[in-house]
């Protein structure tokens, strides 16, 4: 089994399976921290697609797609973190 069957048919479904189960919990999510918790989730698995199509067609220019994803991830977390503080003052 070459790198890019395990890629076709082990990591694809299994990142595609956790893209679904996110969803759901992003949509059903009982409180705003769920929901941001999940959309963190599906930006990080986002990434994780891209990683693997980058490596799958050989062209690395999908990784800086990649970092710019990540870094917008961060940023979002850490500005919710921000608001959570902020909210917990008043």
């Amino acid at each position: 089994m070459s790198l890019h069957d395990y890629f076709n048919y082990i990591i694809i479904p299994i990142l595609g399976f956790s893209v679904i189960l996110i969803f759901i919990r992003f949509l059903k999510g009982p409180s705003l921290s769920d929901r941001v918790i999940a959309l963190d989730m599906l930006i990080l698995i986002s990434i994780c697609i891209i990683a693997v199509y980058s490596i799958q067609t050989s062209q690395s220019t999908f990784l800086d797609i990649a970092m710019l994803f990540a870094l917008i991830a961060f940023l979002s977390t850490a500005a919710y973190a921000f608001y959570l503080e902020q909210r917990e003052r008043k």
